[in-house]
């Protein structure tokens, strides 16, 4: 087969330069199972060398990488454009193809030693090298991409360039801080409190104002970001709600608040006809709200009375009456997935289950999703506020399934009922079983309403 031309290479080669990294990495796997066909060959090579060269510019820009997503327009947090980096990588290139060679040297020592189990040499003096020589060809805007690279940044926002190259000035000290970041975060105390508030002193040595950049250089690089407060609050000894509030970092308390309030209005607006996906959505809401609130409340000393200790106090009852409201509907919907005759007139009593129409998809669906929310959020319930109830509800569905179960069975195996039917309610009532309690405990509804509603065995004995 022919080779592609070189006209159509250049211009593979530019798409896949303006291309995001997630599609260069799904480039390279997809690629490289096509090893033997000529046609792609070239293709193939690009696309390698273009996934090396971008693993290469994120590892001596990893302090700043995690900020530069999308078109870095982030209102509520610092960013810049993802193309911006793509261009400062261009204007080093270049500019200084000698330091990106000893970078790149670096980065092939560093991948052997870790190959052959050595000690890995530091990378800190190449990389940083080239950190500063982009911070100041931003400023400087002297080669053609560094300009574009700026431009984009101030297309964003006002005095973006200069806030990009500030945290390049201040990468070398965040680079320094990674390897320690997951125990700055598990762990309490002086033995990490200490190297924090150091790493914050050298921070704030290079630029005045470099607090709240440094702070948004470590949330970029922790999942969740928002565990950068106990960062904050092991380097300000745990402080009080009205000091972090008139800091310059008292937007970082205040970003978790709104993503709170954010939460709480997507868990009001549950599609109940959403399914179980749904459901499972609303109640990782739920728990990530625990989360964030617990963290509120650990890394600030709050007052319930006022500011922010009483704004918390209030999303924490929001969220437990969505929750029983949520969990009073499950019971309703669950009735009515699961429906029973009902007798009298003034107070009408339930006289076993419906049997003389299949299920309704609908109801069951809706059941469903509240049930699915209801199991999710077992592990949380204890600290949202809202376990009694969950317990309450948990055993009162229980107790409902189990009886409903009972008498299924019986209508069926007396021939009361269409097996078919019967079947079609001892599975929903084997599913909702799986939510409330567990599969085993479904499973062996599932084998019990197989044998109860199996069709007669019309099997023939022929005279001998």
């Amino acid at each position: 087969m022919v080779a592609l031309s070189d006209r159509k290479i250049a211009i593979v080669k530019t798409l896949v330069e303006s291309a995001p990294d997630r599609i260069v990495g799904g480039l390279r796997l997809a690629l490289a199972e096509s090893v033997g066909d000529s046609v792609l060959a070239s293709v193939r090579q690009l696309v390698e060398v273009e996934a090396v060269d971008r693993m290469l510019r994120n590892t001596i820009f990893q302090p700043v990488t995690p900020l530069c997503v999308a078109g870095g327009d982030d209102s509520h947090k610092l960013t810049f454009p993802a193309q911006a980096l793509t261009f400062v990588w261009r204007g080093l290139k270049a500019s200084a193809p000698s330091e990106i060679a000893a970078a790149l040297k670096v980065s092939a020592a560093m991948a052997a030693a870790e190959a052959a189990g050595q000690r890995v040499p530091d990378p800190g003096p190449a990389f940083n090298v080239l950190l500063a020589l982009a911070a100041e060809g931003l400023r400087t805007a002297g080669v053609r991409e560094f300009r574009t690279a700026a431009e984009l940044c101030e297309r964003v926002r006002p005095g973006g360039a200069e806030a990009f190259a500030a945290c390049l000035d201040i990468g070398p000290i965040v680079r320094k801080t990674l390897p320690r970041l997951g125990d700055w975060v598990a762990q309490t105390g002086d033995e990490t409190s200490a190297p924090a508030r150091l790493a914050y002193k050298d921070a704030v040595a290079v630029a005045e104002d470099a607090g709240p950049r440094f702070f948004e250089m470590l949330a970029s690089q922790l999942d969740p970001p928002w565990m950068v407060l106990r960062i904050i609050s092991a380097i300000m000894d745990k402080p009080t709600e009205r000091y972090l509030a008139e800091s310059e970092l008292g937007g970082f308390p205040e970003r978790v608040m709104a993503d709170i309030d954010e939460s709480l209005k997507a868990i009001s607006k549950l599609d109940l006809d959403g399914g179980r996906e749904a459901g499972r959505e609303a109640a990782r809401r739920v728990e990530l709200i625990t989360r964030q609130t617990f963290e509120l409340e650990v890394c600030i000393e709050l007052n319930r009375e006022h500011g922010w200790g009483h704004r918390i106090v209030g999303q924490k009852k929001a969220l437990a009456s969505l929750v029983e409201g949520c969990l009073r509907d499950a019971e309703k919907l669950t009735a009515m997935a699961l429906p029973n005759h009902s007798s009298g007139f003034s107070r009408p009593r339930k006289s076993g289950p419906k049997l003389d129409e299949p299920p309704d998809p609908k109801a069951v669906r809706r059941a469903i999703t509240l049930l699915s929310f209801t199991h999710e959020i077992r592990f949380c319930a204890n600290y949202g506020g809202f376990s009694a109830m969950h317990t309450k509800v948990i055993e009162k569905l229980g107790a409902f399934i189990d009886h409903y179960i009972e008498e299924v069975l019986d209508i069926v195996r007396v021939g009361h009922a269409e097996p078919a039917i019967g079947g079609a309610f001892l599975a929903v009532a084997a599913d909702v079983l799986a939510l409330i309690r567990d599969e085993k405990a479904a499973e062996l509804v599932r084998r019990r309403a197989a044998r109860a509603c199996a069709p007669p065995d019309n099997t023939v004995v022929l005279d001998a």
